[in-house]
């Protein structure tokens, strides 16, 4: 029992609705399904103080997994193990601070297959991990979901992301060893914005000349995308400095994938969670829900609640 009264079983229920739905939804639900009143102001209590020990024991981890404490054990190299990693972030509404973002990390596995006689890449078993603030204190909360998933002892582990720079730092200091993506479709909107910058006034070439430089793009032929923006006295830094990552049509034959969709869909059901009309949340408050949200997201929650209960 908790400091309420509550078993343990109906407080998870509580905290694990919470995770889902709003606090006034949650309420709803107990009552029309469960014919259970329990007040708001109650389930907002169970999920606080449950969410705060969810928080430490998370951290305990982070702690006993850190960079500095992973010691490399060669045998459990896996050379045959897949491994995708992405990272992005969102926005949520914190009290007294204003908009502030959240980072989230994403790990899964990932499958090549067939769809109308042309190759896709599927995700699997996605695991999702975030935290409010700034690089340093994602960094922890990142490796330590890449130490659970066996990321440093994966054969082929690639990385897929947006363009921010924080994301491709962060990337090279956790994990040099990787096969770096740009999302493909970030690298058509850049492309777009190109050809849009050098016809601003003629949409018919313009979509012309994307058409054309988007088989360049695929093929991984990016100085002729720099020639044709620097032709036009454009500038090409973006190109430029994301070559390497832009080879998208040997990513494809590798059997990688080249589209950060898995991590995008994430930021979305946090969002959908945290940053609902009129939501404002204390900067502990929405760190206790972010770890929440992850768990259920990772399909983790009862696991992680048989640590803290």
């Amino acid at each position: 029992m908790d400091a309420r009264g509550y078993s343990s079983q109906f407080a998870y229920q509580m905290v694990w609705l919470s995770g889902h739905v709003s606090f006034a939804v949650a309420h709803q639900i107990f009552e029309q399904l469960a014919q259970v009143s329990i007040g708001t102001s109650t389930i907002w209590e169970q999920t606080q103080e449950y969410g705060e020990r969810l928080v430490e024991y998370e951290a305990s981890q982070q702690r006993h997994t850190s960079v500095e404490r992973t010691r490399w054990n060669q045998h459990q190299y896996d050379p045959f193990l897949k491994r995708c990693l992405s990272i992005d972030g969102g926005m949520i509404h914190i009290r007294e601070e204003g908009w502030k973002e959240f980072k989230v990390g994403l790990v899964s596995d990932f499958e090549r297959q067939w769809q109308n006689d042309k190759p896709s890449v599927r995700l699997l078993n996605s695991h999702y991990t975030a935290t409010l603030g700034d690089v340093e204190t994602f960094s922890p909360t990142l490796w330590k979901l890449a130490v659970e998933q066996h990321v440093p002892y994966a054969g082929c582990l690639v990385a897929v992301c947006d363009g921010a720079q924080w994301i491709w730092r962060l990337v090279n200091d956790l994990f040099p060893v990787c096969t770096q993506i740009l999302d493909w479709y970030h690298a058509r909107q850049n492309l777009s914005q190109l050809v849009h910058d050098c016809f601003p006034d003629d949409k018919l070439l313009a979509q012309q000349s994307y058409q054309q430089l988007s088989d360049n793009l695929f093929r991984g032929q990016i100085t002729d995308i720099i020639d044709f923006g620097q032709a036009h006295q454009q500038p090409t830094s973006y190109f430029e400095n994301q070559q390497r990552r832009m080879q998208y049509q040997l990513f494809q034959a590798q059997g990688f994938p080249i589209g950060s969709g898995g991590i995008e869909s994430g930021v979305k059901q946090y969002k959908q969670r945290l940053a609902g009309a009129g939501m404002r949340w204390s900067r502990h408050g929405a760190q206790r829900l972010i770890v929440i949200r992850s768990a259920i997201l990772s399909d983790t929650f009862a696991d992680l609640w048989k640590e803290v209960a």
